[in-house]
């Protein structure tokens, strides 16, 4: 039975959100080439827990949020590796964001979701997950820009079954993402929500020698 936390408590980081999650995804466990794939930069910590606990192999999938101009906190999309682009369209059009500022975001971000991904992954092989069993992790979802940009990147390499799972997510937003892979685990999912971080006592940025440190971590655990 997978642990949880009281009522209306909060997790006091990413690393025990990991390890929480886990405990809900112990169905999976013992599955042929089982693969935990963190979103950096937040969800590597709890991807991190999630591989351990499950006895599987963890990497990292790139994608980049795509930032309202003078918001960019906002989502209006996201990017991912192999050239995905999702745009929320609903905030776009809202906003008047005419084609030309999106791709101008889109074109900057595609140069940092690059050198990111060769800091991280170095001269590790392309990612293979043909057949495999894909459980893609960040520390919460409040748009989903970044997980659905994710999740239609992965699809296209063809995994056996894709699988969402985070500790915290708006309810509406977990519902909604269940139409893009096989199945959603959202640890908790509060009746008011408002933002990710509110959902944990510790929620500093993880930096890029944190993302690379795990990583290494895990290949000398496998």
């Amino acid at each position: 039975m997978a642990a949880s936390l009281g009522e209306g408590a909060r997790f006091p980081d990413r690393r025990v959100a990991g390890k929480l999650l886990a405990g809900h995804l112990q169905h999976l466990a013992g599955r042929r080439r089982l693969m935990v794939l963190g979103l950096p930069r937040g969800g590597l910590p709890v991807a991190f827990e999630v591989a351990q606990g499950l006895d599987a192999e963890l990497d990292v999938f790139m994608v980049r949020k795509l930032g309202v101009p003078g918001q960019q906190e906002l989502a209006m999309g996201a990017i991912a590796s192999g050239g995905v682009r999702v745009v929320n369209r609903p905030v776009v059009d809202h906003l008047g964001i005419s084609p030309a500022e999106v791709e101008a975001v889109a074109r900057a971000e595609s140069e940092v979701l690059a050198e990111r991904e060769r800091v991280y992954r170095g001269d590790r092989p392309p990612l293979d997950v043909a057949g495999a069993t894909v459980i893609l992790v960040d520390d919460g979802l409040a748009t989903g820009a970044s997980m659905r940009a994710a999740a239609v990147a992965v699809r296209r390499l063809g995994p056996e079954h894709l699988v969402v799972a985070v500790p915290v997510a708006a309810a509406e937003t977990c519902d909604a993402m269940r139409a893009e892979v096989d199945e959603v685990v959202c640890g908790l999912t509060p009746t008011t929500f408002h933002a990710v971080g509110l959902w944990y006592e510790d929620f500093s940025q993880v930096d890029d020698d944190e993302v690379t440190d795990l990583l290494a971590a895990a290949q000398k655990m496998g």
